[in-house]
């Protein structure tokens, strides 16, 4: 295959992140051992698909900031890229690596080793997939003779390392032991576990806060960390030949409340989905701001969810729209006249939320 030059400066960059990573799990060092794995693991595949997306013609410079596209929008052109295809599952092994690399690089998390072994090594056979699917290559083709398996620890149960987990916390947090940071940091990379079943989650210190609540209260895993009971690992093979691939099998079946009594159960990120305000949402759709309001009034976008969402903070509400709004906004503009929406939802009633506009004689349909 004839590379473009982008393209192979960027899959020799994603070859060697991923040597070095497995030169630093098969470190005797333990000093910054978890952190020089998971850096070395996300830029690796953030590296790896940026080639396959350049090399298959997909832009992946954001044209407004100028700026290379971030770990989660290049997973997701990854997903639609003809002959890669990288399916829900790989893209929730992509997500949980950056999870944990994003609470090294930036706080610190206590991945265990049995965790740390299994996405190293699910990594490794995911790597392999990606590298042959989009350049017909292999990940042994790149690497000496010489080296050894990533670890002779056989994998364990994704499950079964979890509850260990799980109670490993719980023990931590018991009256005496002075280890709740410890436990937290543990907390941390469990919640970063979600990201196999949930693209959005992220970890926050009010995630942290309603496990360690729940967890005092005796709550079961399955109950403060449902999502992880669809998860598993697929291992085959045998030594040099061993391939893991984590998957989502189904599991227990699982909803999110908003009942008090279950806390530790984590909530969609809210602010990711609801982030655009009434003057972003204007500009996004080339209105002013009152008949901005006028088109809102007229499609009922401020009447709530999936197109509204109200942040409360104390006396204060804050009004934030989703990238839903935004699509629906843009379709509006086209199919409808906007001097007859202005004249029939004036801006003394645009500015208040109201329902979609029913009506058939309304003057906006004219």
């Amino acid at each position: 295959m004839k590379l473009k030059q982008d393209a192979r400066a960027l899959k020799t960059k994603a070859i060697s992140s991923m040597r070095a990573a497995m030169v630093a799990f098969n470190s005797p060092a333990d000093d910054g051992r978890p952190t020089e794995i998971l850096l070395r693991l996300q830029h690796a595949f953030e590296m790896l698909l940026k080639a396959a997306l350049v090399q298959g013609n997909v832009r992946v410079f954001d044209t407004a900031l100028g700026r290379s596209l971030g770990f989660e929008a290049v997973v997701k052109q990854a997903q639609q890229l003809a002959g890669l295809k990288v399916n829900d599952d790989e893209a929730g092994t992509l997500r949980a690596i950056d999870a944990l690399r994003d609470e090294e690089q930036h706080w610190f998390a206590e991945v265990s080793e049995g965790l740390l072994y299994l996405h190293a090594r699910a990594a490794v056979t995911l790597f392999d997939d990606l590298l042959h699917r989009a350049f017909s290559e292999r990940l042994a083709d790149h690497l000496p003779l010489r080296v050894l398996p990533i670890s002779v620890q056989p994998p364990q149960d994704f499950l079964t390392l979890i509850d260990s987990e799980y109670e490993q916390i719980a023990a931590l947090l018991k009256p005496g032991r002075r280890a709740r940071s410890a436990a937290r940091a543990k907390m941390r990379a469990l919640l970063a576990m979600e990201s196999h079943v949930d693209p959005d989650a992220r970890v926050s210190q009010s995630d942290v806060n309603r496990v360690e609540q729940g967890i005092l209260d005796g709550k079961a895993r399955d109950q403060v960390f449902p999502a992880l009971g669809s998860v598993g690992a697929d291992v085959n093979g045998v030594g040099l030949e061993v391939q893991v691939r984590i998957v989502k099998n189904g599991g227990m079946p699982f909803t999110y409340t908003t009942d008090d009594d279950v806390a530790a159960i984590r909530e969609v990120n809210l602010q990711k989905r609801y982030g655009i305000p009434r003057q972003e949402l204007a500009e996004r759709v080339s209105l002013t701001p009152p008949r901005s309001a006028a088109l809102r009034a007229h499609l009922g976008l401020d009447d709530g969810e999936p197109y509204l969402h109200t942040f409360v903070f104390g006396s204060q509400k804050h009004h934030r729209y989703s990238g839903e709004a935004v699509a629906r906004m843009r379709s509006g503009v086209k199919e409808y006249d906007m001097d007859a929406i202005w004249q029939a939802h004036g801006a003394s009633r645009a500015s208040m939320p109201r329902p979609a506009c029913t009506q058939p004689d309304c003057a906006c349909r004219k």
